[in-house]
């Protein structure tokens, strides 16, 4: 069974999504994989205890503190890749961005392999199902480019700003 809740945040509304008793998923309204691979009926539950610490983390966010992503449990649904490219997108600090490259270079290290797609990398955090906590709007282009926010360019450029990165830095 699958229990949602809304939240309206700063950049939009958002769907919260459990599984389990674990959060399988955020999306912001009309984003791209809105709901990902979950299938199933859904009951909106305002008493779920993981959706109300998901919402009680994202307050905390918005305001400008710094949450831990350690905090929630997580339980995204996607192939072994995936899972481990969102898992080095938890590790990527605060306020600050990396590229699909920097990740596949720590990805191929760890798996003691030569090389691995930065593109392959960047359809893994594309599909990233929990958004905003999993932070995948912390991921750029080689060039600093904004590239590849499902929840779109502008909102991606929010969240950083909200994270002291400097946007205009960046190339849009």
């Amino acid at each position: 069974m699958l229990y949602t809740m809304h939240y309206e945040s700063p950049v939009g509304t958002l769907l919260l999504v459990e599984q389990d008793g674990a959060l399988a998923g955020i999306w912001i309204k009309g984003q791209k994989y809105y709901l990902g691979s979950l299938r199933g009926k859904m009951w909106e539950n305002e008493e779920s205890q993981i959706l109300n610490r998901t919402r009680d983390w994202l307050e905390r966010y918005f305001r400008g503190e710094r949450p831990d992503v350690h905090e929630l449990t997580l339980a995204p649904e996607g192939s072994q890749f995936r899972r481990e490219v969102w898992k080095e997108l938890c590790e990527i600090p605060y306020g600050t961005v990396t590229t699909y490259g920097e990740i596949a270079q720590k990805l191929a290290a760890k798996w003691g392999v030569k090389k691995m797609s930065a593109q392959a990398v960047g359809g893994a955090v594309g599909h990233n199902p929990i958004s905003i906590i999993i932070p995948c709007h912390r991921v750029v282009g080689a060039n600093g480019s904004l590239t590849g926010y499902a929840g779109g360019l502008e909102k991606k450029k929010q969240l950083l700003a909200l994270e002291g990165v400097d946007v205009e830095k960046l190339v849009p």
